[in-house]
């Protein structure tokens, strides 16, 4: 028999006779079964699968059974948009029964809240954040409101559990549930989580109920998958645009800046287009929704502010700029699509660079064999505990030490803690004057008021939202968005660019008093700006499974070609390395490679412990780990033996050195509070994966995924450092930071048959620093920094009558497409060299190897990781980037028989 059956006749009547329904979904069945049996639950279905219904019907069934007194029910959501894409829906269900919902938000107006104070609905829709407010507030009767609350919704459960905030959002639970007698029920939704149980364990917290997975089988359905590698930015937009025309799509990008510049390109190609991010205006994220939902021929170009289940109605396709990090979020993305009967779940890739094609490949493999990443429940979030410490104290006015972390220690997210380190933070807290104690009561200090009570303590009401953000405006008055504080402080009047509502503009007037920033349409050529700080890490499963898609010869149909000439490349160079070696160790001009693709926590514990435990520089990224130097294969085997051994990982002064190494990134605005061990702690476990390390490095031979344990061949080492004669200017050499003599050189310059190209960027966010240009009769090197204007360099790289000689030009294009240049008529001298030598050339391609082959000199690059934002610039730095181009004109005579096959 249906849990129909088991409803309010009430509900029962308006299920069929309002919405029309003649049967539930077995999602909707077997969640309504667990709820009505008094379950907590995590509730697992598609994106539009029915998994709103699945909560809130047996919810409305049992407040219709038994009316509240005042708020019954909590519908939580992690963004204001998803609460508002829902609140129709959630009127509709409460109003067809007699009950009310009631939203409440930043946007929500006080009126409206005294209304709802004065008189509360049964359902209160809202976030963990405005959750915190109404505690902390004593214009909320907070005992009053939830005095009768029973049920607890959480939708997008994955996006909170194990952060920060999903650690404030159980604490806020908990303080929650001392304000009732009731155990509140709880179910969170998810589409995509690859350990259910343990979130139901961690979402069950100190509820007393009993607990249920429901997750129904899922029909296997086709998709329609596509991965394509475009040269520049502008193509990837020009083919994209194409594709969209006449339907409705989503454009997903990993960067506000990606979304903007491609935004930018992709308009004026007979699609409408918007954009969507956290900056841009209210008003205009609610005017693309509207006109996307009703449009036949409009593309929204986003970042994940429309992954987590914003219904904007029914979609003909989603693309994809690069790719995600996570198989959880290309699933979240994928099922905007396919909703529609006879319709196909689809996604198209458009990548820039191979390794975006690999990382794109290996997402969907995985997904194809139903895994999905699981989520690292805490026990250990101090910024979550130094925060509630405060909320706490601010909402008691003050709190005795045992009573509040009495009350802390409920939370599953604070388990690991003990009560020594407790107190060890509280007393740090205390001496910094965040906390003041007498009598063993604790207070607001007045260091906190200092750091977080600026607007009535909006600092510290907005969690772990921080930013302050300015308004931006045209010189009309026309809103266009909002930035943050933190970039607003890099900008200068009349000098500074950026993007936002996919245009460039250019910063006019700064009103640090009203926050407002006065822009107008830049020129082409202006360089836009966009922060970006901490690295994006993968996961150890997604670049495992790049290894085996490098290992494996089998052909992959939803690759274009020339993604799939790439890959037969990368396999070409790579399939030897990782198959007839156990270490995969490479030794190249920078000195050792090892390949572990392991993943960016792994390689980064690696990193730092082979830097402490051996002294040596050390870079990692997600795939590999970089010995830089003089270190030998020799001493890396016998350091990785060493990091093999127990004696290693009970080192604990060792790894007290690996624990300072860790850059100070700012990962909570609420680390400054925390002891420098617990803070240093909070980085690491960012950073570093000990114990996924520790299996990493033990594990035996198994396939395709494990780690290889023996003796890695490497490529012959160049002999340019053993008896080559270093590299010396041939040219002059002229440094320019003046705007109007780098107009006249440019222009110049247009006349020649060739240039020689090269930029030196930041390392991070690859912004341009330098930019040198040179012919047979002289180098000049360029302050990009100090340039206001890059329009006449534009001109010069978009002139196809003047050939541009690059070495590695996807570098160079990928660099310059953030400010809308592109480069017509290239010729790629490491193009040339595989051409000239073949892929597997002793010492590889790079320009060193090149320069030692073609030209017997030794090309010093020492200056390459070098700070090139410093000025001014040293001369060890000045000559490094003038040698650059000047072995560039020199390989030009070498390579230009072969010019038409490198360009």
């Amino acid at each position: 028999m249906s849990v129909f059956a088991r409803f309010a006749p009430r509900l029962q009547e308006a299920i069929v006779g309002r919405l029309g329904w003649s049967s539930l979904r077995p999602v909707q069945e077997q969640a309504a079964t667990a709820m009505l049996d008094g379950k907590n639950t995590v509730i697992l279905a598609p994106t539009a699968g029915g998994k709103t219904e699945a909560s809130m019907f047996p919810v409305l069934s049992k407040m219709v059974e038994k009316p509240p007194e005042s708020v019954s029910a909590l519908y939580i959501a992690p963004i204001k948009a998803l609460l508002n894409n829902q609140a129709a829906r959630l009127g509709t269900y409460t109003e067809m029964v007699g009950l009310r919902r009631f939203l409440w938000h930043g946007d929500v107006g006080q009126a409206d809240r005294k209304k709802f104070i004065n008189d509360p609905a049964a359902l209160l829709m809202t976030t963990p954040e405005s959750l915190e407010v109404m505690l902390m507030s004593a214009r909320v009767p907070a005992p009053r409101l939830f005095s009768d609350l029973r049920f607890i919704v959480i939708d997008e459960v994955h996006a909170m559990a194990g952060t920060d905030r999903g650690a404030h959002l159980m604490s806020v639970i908990e303080r929650i549930r001392r304000l009732t007698d009731n155990d509140i029920q709880r179910a969170g939704l998810s589409a995509t989580v690859g350990n259910p149980d343990a979130i139901l364990t961690w979402l069950t917290g100190t509820s007393e109920r009993g607990g249920e997975v429901i997750d129904p089988p899922k029909k296997k359905t086709a998709r329609q998958l596509a991965v394509y590698l475009e040269p520049t930015e502008i193509d990837l937009a020009r083919h994209a645009a194409k594709k969209a025309y006449g339907h409705k799509s989503l454009m997903f990008c990993e960067t506000r800046a990606t979304s903007e510049s491609i935004a930018d390109h992709m308009r004026n190609r007979r699609t409408e287009v918007h954009v969507h991010h956290s900056s841009v205006s209210l008003e205009q994220r609610q005017e693309a929704e509207a006109k996307f939902e009703k449009g036949e021929n409009t593309a929204i170009v986003c970042t994940s502010t429309m992954e987590l289940g914003i219904d904007v109605g029914d979609l003909d396709y989603v693309f994809q700029t690069g790719a995600p990090s996570t198989v959880s979020s290309f699933l979240q993305r994928m099922g905007r699509t396919g909703r529609r009967p006879n319709s196909t779940p689809n996604m198209t890739f458009f990548c820039l660079d191979q390794e975006h094609v690999l990382q794109a490949a290996a997402l969907i493999e995985l997904a194809k064999e139903g895994w999905v990443e699981p989520v690292e429940v805490q026990t250990r979030c101090w910024p979550a505990l130094v925060h509630q410490t405060f909320a706490i104290t601010m909402e008691r006015g003050s709190v005795p030490r045992t009573e509040l972390w009495n009350q802390l220690r409920r939370v599953p997210d604070f388990s690991g803690i003990d009560d020594d380190e407790f107190d060890e933070m509280v007393d740090h807290m205390v001496s910094r004057a965040f906390l003041f104690e007498s009598s063993g009561r604790l207070a607001m200090g007045e260091q906190a008021e200092r750091s977080y009570g600026r607007r009535n303590w909006m600092e510290l009401y907005a969690v772990f939202s921080t930013p302050q953000y300015y308004r931006v405006f045209t010189g009309s008055g026309a809103d266009i968005g909002s930035l943050e504080q933190s970039f607003i402080d890099r900008l200068v009047e009349d000098m500074s660019s950026f993007l936002l509502g996919g245009r460039a503009w250019l910063v006019q007037h700064i009103n640090h008093k009203k926050r407002q920033i006065t822009v107008t349409p830049a020129p082409r050529g202006k360089k836009p700006s966009w922060g970006g700080f901490v690295p994006k890490l993968l996961g150890y499963e997604v670049c495992q499974r790049v290894a085996t898609l490098l290992r494996s010869d089998a052909s992959i149909g939803y690759l274009d070609d020339v993604a799939r000439a790439m890959l037969d490349e990368d396999r070409a160079e790579m399939r030897s390395l990782l198959l007839n070696t156990t270490h995969a160790i490479q030794h190249d001009e920078d000195g050792l490679r090892w390949w572990t693709y392991a993943g960016g926590r792994i390689n980064h514990t690696l990193k730092y412990a082979l830097a402490e435990s051996a002294g040596w520089k050390v870079v990692a990224d997600n795939y590999h780990v970089r010995i830089e130097g003089g270190a030998t294969q020799g001493a890396l085997e016998e350091q990785i033996q060493k990091l093999r051994t127990e004696d290693f990982w009970n080192d604990i002064e060792l790894w007290k050195g690996i624990i300072s190494r860790l850059p100070p990134y700012r990962l909570s605005k609420f680390q400054a509070a925390l002891p420098p061990r617990f803070e240093s702690e909070t980085i690491g476990r960012y950073m570093l994966d000990a114990e996924g390390t520790r299996r990493f490095l033990s594990a035996g031979k198994d396939g395709a995924t494990a780690f290889e344990s023996a003796i890695s061949a490497w490529r012959p080492k160049v002999q340019e450092d053993l008896d080559l004669p270093p590299a010396k200017l041939e040219r002059s050499v002229r440094l320019v930071d003046d705007q109007a003599e780098a107009g006249d050189i440019c222009r110049r310059l247009r006349n020649e048959s060739y240039v020689a190209l090269d930029i030196e960027t930041t390392l991070l966010e690859h912004a341009i620093c330098v930019i040198q240009l040179a012919t047979h009769t002289g180098v000049f090197v360029l302050d990009a920094r100090a340039l206001s204007d890059l329009s006449p360099v534009a001109e010069l790289l978009e002139d196809a009558g003047v050939t541009k000689i690059i070495h590695n030009a996807a570098f160079e294009r990928d660099c310059f497409a953030q400010m809308n240049i592109s480069i017509a008529n290239v010729f790629d001298t490491m193009v040339a060299s595989r051409k000239r030598r073949g892929r597997e050339a002793a010492g590889g391609h790079s320009l060193r190897a090149v320069c030692a082959r073609e030209l017997g000199i030794a090309l010093n690059k020492s200056e390459q990781k070098s700070d090139w934002r410093q000025r001014p610039l040293s001369d060890d730095q000045l000559n490094y980037a003038a040698l650059d181009v000047d072995v560039l004109i020199r390989l030009w005579d070498v390579f230009e028989p072969h010019a038409e096959s490198a360009s």
